[in-house]
């Protein structure tokens, strides 16, 4: 029985059938359009431009393994000229963060970028361990995600980076979206689905895997050989994302194209002016000094709330109001440390937290 061709190249033996499209083809041109296709998502986007300093957002997972390598491979393929750093954040949790974060020392090596470590105890005096201890597993992905968002930010600071980019691919984006809807929160639809959006203090953020499958990345990462860490966040089973994420894998299997169709679905949504307008402006904590809707920011509040005891109520405006109520915080009560370099004028220093050294 003869091989089948590689639709692309007809000269190679077909080994891989790309998820995304269907084709049947061998494996160097997996390789070519699955870069070929994330340079264009930098390319369209204008993500970056020569020059600039990129922290790439490294768990030691197969996506931002993966978008490590492709980054470094399309830096010196297209002469992007940026320089590039890993920057990982140690949520403390254990017997799973430890062990990946030996895995990106490894990439650190492999790849020869710069490291830059920052953990949840340094930044705000609790790991999601104690938090989890302390809340149980309900909304602790709520925590996380709230705390490891600012963190990046304050890390990327420290780095006086230009530019974090995550490994946040097409399936992410999908399953927001439709979390978004289910939610009925119609306003964070146009933001959830933009390649880039701005962080703290002109720090931009974005997913140069915004329209590239999951399947896929995890097949270039086994063709590729690439050293990642696989093992699921202990604490993850619980989060409300997994029935959106069970959901997209229903539609996936009966409709591959479903992936891409939600997202694209999601940039389409125009939000009537009478929504933006509810949309509360920026201004500053006046507890961290970090970017915030709010006197405090979200990760403020839900720090009060574990200070105070009150932290499965903490995630809500109505626990806000009410630690309000009760008084001003108590002098036991742990400030965030400020994190910024000294090259962005104006923004708050470092309190009480040492800088920890970018290893290189």
């Amino acid at each position: 029985m003869a091989h089948r061709l590689c639709v692309l190249c007809e000269t190679s033996k077909a080994i891989v059938k790309r998820p995304k499209t269907g084709q049947q083809i061998c494996k160097e041109c997996f390789f070519n359009v699955f870069e070929t296709e994330v340079h264009n998502t930098i390319s369209q986007a204008s993500l970056f431009k020569p020059g600039d300093r990129v922290a790439i957002g490294a768990s030691g997972g197969k996506d931002s393994t993966v978008l490590a390598y492709v980054m470094k491979t399309l830096n010196d393929r297209y002469n992007y000229g940026l320089n590039l750093f890993l920057l990982s954040i140690d949520e403390g949790i254990t017997g799973y963060r430890d062990d990946s974060l030996e895995t990106v020392k490894r990439n650190q090596e492999q790849y020869d970028m710069p490291l830059k470590i920052l953990s949840y105890d340094e930044l705000y005096g609790w790991t999601m361990d104690s938090i989890v201890q302390q809340i149980g597993k309900k909304n602790n992905c709520t925590f996380c995600g709230v705390f490891r968002r600012q963190a990046l930010d304050r890390g990327a600071a420290m780095l006086n980076v230009d530019h974090i980019v995550t490994g946040h691919n097409a399936d992410d984006i999908a399953e927001t979206v439709l979390m978004n809807i289910m939610r009925g929160d119609i306003a964070r639809l146009g933001r959830c689905t933009m390649i880039c959006t701005q962080g703290e203090d002109t720090i931009k953020r974005s997913k140069p895997f915004k329209y590239a499958y999951e399947k896929e990345i995890v097949m270039y990462a086994y063709f590729k050989k690439l050293d990642y860490f696989s093992t699921e966040c202990i604490y993850s089973p619980e989060a409300y994302r997994g029935h959106a994420r069970a959901f997209l894998k229903d539609l996936e299997a009966a409709r591959p194209s479903a992936i891409i169709d939600i997202i694209h679905s999601g940039e389409a949504f125009e939000i009537k002016e009478d929504i933006k307008a509810t949309q509360k402006v920026q201004q500053t904590c006046k507890r961290c000094g970090y970017m915030s809707s709010n006197e405090l920011c979200k990760a403020c509040t839900l720090l009060e709330g574990l200070e105070r005891g009150m932290a499965n109520a903490g995630i809500t405006d109505r626990a806000r109001k009410k630690m309000d109520a009760e008084g001003p915080t108590p002098q036991n009560i742990r400030t965030i440390p400020f994190f910024q370099t000294s090259t962005r004028p104006g923004s708050p220093q470092p309190n009480n937290v040492e800088n920890p050294q970018v290893t290189s």
